[in-house]
């Protein structure tokens, strides 16, 4: 047999080199492939292979990472036999449409968003793909399947649907039993301005991670990160937009009377305070913001403005957060006096 005369009258050399390259069996036999000509093909020494079931690799020796990676989504996104092919309102080779409903997660997807952290593709003996949970679908070979009732909305990466970096490093720390492991995925993923340290410690919450001591650890190592480089981005935003000096990470005491609560700025002369929303994510949210209502709330009641900032608005907006501020140090001289307090450091 002439393994290189052409599969069927409908060529392949439309398709991208990798999608040339990993094919499905239902693609192949619509292109003319019989099923004695790919046994034929796939047999050992021949000149292709099947790396997952269902799904072939038209080349001999090892598959590259890329390859590995677009046969797991060919995997996990084949349809069943007999089961009805939804309709793609998508062109036909766009990525949400060539692996619909499916995404990659874990380490490969950290290594794919460009973690220094996350192990090579090429080095990874399984990637994780995420699917539905009602995919009637089983982990095998070089696939792990991982089950979410809600699929997040994917970011596409190189034209590879892969899950948001909360999500993938969820999935990556629930294999890991290393603090230190698990503390330098958290970090890369606030410090290299990923994502928030909220939207991780909800996922691995969502998980069910947090009931292992040494990912408590390296989430309380990770909020007091997030922590720190919100303030110095507070910092940053006073300094490069020209705003007064305020006073920094005070406590307000009515003279005599209580503590009513810490502020990270304070101008006192407008009688101006901010304060970061960094509410620790394991705690009851409602049942906090409540009480950040609650104080701010009493402190207008004595004439004190409080802007709320947070984390991803000064990582984000940071213009827009001092113009924010310096409108309601502007709109001072506007107001009633303010009630005299006591400013303490914190």
């Amino acid at each position: 047999m002439n393994h290189n005369t052409p599969l069927s009258p409908r060529p392949l050399h439309h398709l991208s080199d990798v999608h040339h390259r990993v094919l499905t069996v239902a693609r192949l036999r619509k292109h003319g492939v019989s099923t004695a000509d790919l046994n034929e093909r796939c047999r050992p020494g021949g000149p292709w292979q099947q790396l997952l079931p269902g799904v072939v690799l038209l080349h001999a020796g090892p598959p590259t990472g890329e390859e590995r990676l677009h046969a797991v989504l060919l995997y996990a996104a084949r349809v069943p036999a007999g089961a009805a092919v939804p309709p793609q309102p998508r062109p036909p080779e766009s990525p949400a449409s060539r692996y619909p409903e499916v995404m990659v997660t874990g380490p490969a997807a950290l290594s794919l968003h460009g973690f220094a952290a996350a192990p090579p593709l090429s080095s990874l003996d399984r990637i994780d793909v995420l699917v539905p949970r009602a995919r009637r679908l089983r982990s095998t070979g070089l696939a792990r399947i991982v089950r979410t009732p809600v699929l997040p909305a994917a970011r596409q990466v190189s034209g590879v649907p892969v899950a948001p970096v909360p999500r993938a490093v969820a999935d990556a720390v629930a294999d890991l039993s290393d603090a230190a492991t698990v503390r330098v995925l958290l970090s890369e993923a606030v410090r290299a301005g990923h994502c928030e340290p909220t939207a991780v410690v909800r996922e691995l919450n969502q998980a069910r991670l947090l009931s292992r001591p040494h990912v408590v650890d390296a989430v309380d190592s990770l909020v007091a990160e997030g922590r720190a480089l919100a303030e110095d981005r507070l910092y940053r935003m006073v300094r490069e937009y020209g705003l007064p000096d305020p006073v920094w990470n005070v406590d307000l005491r009515l003279p005599g009377g209580p503590h009513l609560g810490g502020l990270d700025a304070y101008w006192p002369d407008q009688a101006v305070a901010v304060e970061l929303d960094t509410r620790a994510p394991r705690q009851d949210e409602d049942a906090l913001w409540s009480e950040y209502a609650r104080k701010r709330e009493h402190l207008e009641r004595l004439g004190i403005t409080v802007v709320h900032i947070s984390p991803r608005k000064l990582r984000e907006s940071l213009e827009q957060q001092a113009t924010v501020v310096r409108t309601a140090l502007m709109a001072s001289g506007d107001r009633d006096p303010a009630a005299c307090v006591v400013v303490l450091p914190r």
